[in-house]
C-alpha cells in the first residue's frame, strides 16, 4: 500500500458522519394577528382620526357649490366627459393639468417633511389602508369579542355559533367594502343622480364595474389581508428609511429604563429590576403583531397603542408613564449613555422640505390667482400652406379654439397682429381689418375656422409671425396666441 492510499484511508476513518441540514423554508404560514383593545391617549386619537376621514370620504360627494345656471353644482366632482375637475370655487380645465401634477408634488414633499419630522404617522392615521382596517376590526371586535374571545373562535372548531359569528361579520364587511366602492364612484358624476341610478340598475356599466372592483378590493385589503399590506405590498414602508433619521420622532421602547425586563411581584424591590414587567401587553395590542423591544421595524406604523397599554401597566404596577412613547433614536442612545435629550424637529432636511413645499404652493397659489379665464389656441392648415386669391392677396387657413372658462356665454372680438392691413374673417362671414366677431358658449370651447388675408405687398417673407388678439367686447385684451403667416418665397 503506497503512502497516498494511507492518507486516504485515515482520512475516512477521520470522517464523522453528520445530519443532513435541515431545509428552512423561505415562507412561513400567517400568523393572524388579533390587536386587543386598549383605551389611552392615542387610541382617542386613532378614532378621533378615523371618523373624520370616513366622514369626509362618504360625505365630500354630496357636497353642494353653487357654480351659476351652466355649471355643476357638486363641490368636488371629477369630469371625464367635459374633462374638467371642479374642487369648491377652483375649476381645472385639460390644459391646466399642471396643478394636479403640482398638488402631487406638494403631497409626496408634505409626506416627506411629516415623515421625517414625526415618523409614520401617516400611515398610522391617515392611510387609507389604516382607516379601513380599524374599522373592519372593530366591527369584528363587535360580533366576535375582544382578542382573547377572537384567538378562541379561530382555535374552535365549526359550529353553528362560529359560522353564524362568521357570516355576520363577513355580511358587515361586505357593506361596508360596496359603500366605500359607491362612494367612490360618486366623485365621477352627480352624487344624488347617480346613486339613484345605481339603486335603480340605471347606471352605466363602467360605474358598475367600478363599484365591483372597489368593493372586492376594499374587502380583501381591510378585512382579510389587513397588516400583509403594510408588511408586504406597500412600497412607504421599504423606502421610509430613507426620510428618517436619529431624530424623527417614533413610537420607541426606552431600554435604558425597561432592562433588565422580567416578571416582578407586588411588594418586591425594583432594585436591579428595569420597569418593563414582560407582560407583552404592547405585543396584544399592536395591529401589525410586532415587538416594539425589539426596536424600529418596517412593520411599526407609529400607531402609539403599544404606548398606551404600557402606560396602563406601568400605573397597575406604580411605575412612571412612558416607558414607551414618542421620541427618537438620538433621545434613546443619549439616556444610555446618561447624557441630556433633546428634541429637534426642525432641522436641515425638515427646513428643505418645507421649503420647497412652501415655494411650490405659492407658485400654484399665484398661477391659481393670475390666471385668465379665457384662452385662445391656433391650429394653422397644412395643406395648403397659403392661397394667391383672384386679386393676389395672399390667404392662410387657421382653426381657432377659443376656451371660456366663464359660466357665461362671451362675445368676443378676434384680430391679428403683425400683419399689416390683414382682414380676419370667420367662415361664413366677411372679413375686416378690426376682426371678426365671435360668440363662444358659457364654459365651453368654440371652434372656429378662419381665414387671414393679407394683401401681397405686406407680406415681405415667407414666414411672417403674427399673433391672434381676443378681445372683450369693450376692447380689453383677454387673450393672445402666437402663430405664422406663410406666403410665396422671395
Amino acid at each position: 500500500m503506497n503512502d497516498a492510499t494511507q492518507v486516504a484511508q485515515a482520512n475516512e476513518e477521520r470522517v464523522t458522519p453528520v445530519n443532513k441540514p435541515t431545509v428552512r423554508s423561505l415562507y412561513r404560514a400567517r400568523v393572524k394577528v388579533h390587536p386587543r383593545l386598549v383605551p389611552g391617549f392615542y387610541r382617542r386619537l386613532k378614532w378621533i382620526a378615523m371618523a373624520a376621514m370616513l366622514a369626509i370620504y362618504y360625505l365630500a360627494p354630496w357636497l353642494r357649490w353653487d357654480r351659476g345656471p351652466n355649471a355643476p353644482g357638486q363641490a368636488i366632482l371629477i369630469d371625464f366627459p367635459e374633462r374638467k375637475f371642479y374642487f369648491f370655487f377652483i375649476e381645472i380645465w385639460p390644459q391646466e393639468v399642471y396643478f394636479l401634477t403640482g398638488i402631487l408634488i406638494m403631497m409626496a414633499i408634505g409626506l416627506f417633511a411629516v415623515t421625517a419630522s414625526f415618523g409614520r404617522i401617516w400611515c398610522g392615521y391617515a392611510c387609507p389602508q389604516t382607516v379601513w382596517t380599524d374599522l373592519f376590526i372593530q366591527v369584528e371586535r363587535l360580533i366576535e369579542g375582544d382578542r382573547n374571545a377572537r384567538m378562541r373562535l379561530d382555535a374552535a372548531p365549526m359550529s353553528a355559533s362560529k359560522l353564524g359569528k362568521r357570516a355576520l361579520k363577513y355580511a358587515v364587511f361586505l357593506v361596508i367594502s360596496m359603500a366605500t366602492g359607491g362612494a367612490w364612484v360618486l366623485y365621477f358624476a352627480d352624487a344624488p343622480t347617480l346613486a339613484h341610478q345605481l339603486v335603480t340598475f340605471e347606471a352605466p356599466y363602467a360605474a358598475y364595474a367600478a363599484v365591483a372592483f372597489l368593493t372586492a378590493s376594499t374587502f380583501v385589503l381591510g378585512g382579510l389581508a389587513r397588516e400583509q399590506v403594510c408588511t408586504y405590498m406597500c412600497p412607504y414602508a421599504r423606502f421610509q428609511a430613507a426620510m428618517l433619521d436619529e431624530h424623527s420622532l417614533i413610537v420607541a421602547y426606552r431600554a435604558d429604563r425597561g432592562e433588565p425586563r422580567g416578571k416582578h411581584k407586588k411588594g418586591d424591590s425594583w432594585e436591579g429590576h428595569g420597569d418593563c414587567v414582560d407582560c407583552d401587553s404592547c405585543v396584544a395590542v399592536c395591529p401589525t403583531g410586532i415587538d416594539i423591544r425589539d426596536g424600529q421595524q418596517l412593520e411599526c406604523i407609529n400607531c402609539g397603542l403599544c404606548a398606551d397599554a404600557c402606560d396602563a401597566v406601568m400605573d397597575r404596577v406604580g411605575r412612571p408613564r412612558g416607558l414607551i412613547g414618542i421620541d427618537s433614536l438620538a433621545n434613546v442612545t443619549a439616556r444610555k449613555q446618561g447624557l441630556p435629550a433633546a428634541t429637534r424637529i426642525f432641522r436641515t432636511r425638515t427646513l428643505i422640505y418645507i421649503g420647497i413645499w412652501c415655494a411650490v404652493g405659492l407658485f400654484m397659489l399665484g398661477t391659481l390667482l393670475l390666471r385668465n379665464d379665457i384662452d385662445v389656441n391656433t391650429l394653422r392648415d397644412r395643406n395648403p400652406l397659403f392661397v394667391t386669391l383672384t386679386d393676389g392677396s395672399i390667404r392662410n387657413g387657421y382653426t381657432v379654439h377659443i376656451i371660456n372658462k366663464q359660466h357665461a356665454e362671451r362675445p368676443l372680438t378676434l384680430s391679428v397682429d403683425g400683419l399689416p392691413s390683414a382682414r380676419v374673417n370667420v367662415l361664413g362671414d366677411s372679413g375686416t381689418a378690426a376682426g371678426a366677431k365671435v360668440t363662444v358658449p358659457a364654459d365651453g370651447v368654440g371652434e372656429f375656422k378662419v381665414f387671414v388675408t393679407a394683401p401681397r405687398d405686406s407680406v415681405k417673407t415667407e414666414s411672417t409671425g403674427i399673433h391672434f388678439i381676443v378681445r372683450e367686447a369693450d376692447g380689453r385684451v383677454s387673450a393672445s396666441r402666437g402663430s405664422s403667416f406663410r406666403g410665396p418665397s422671395r
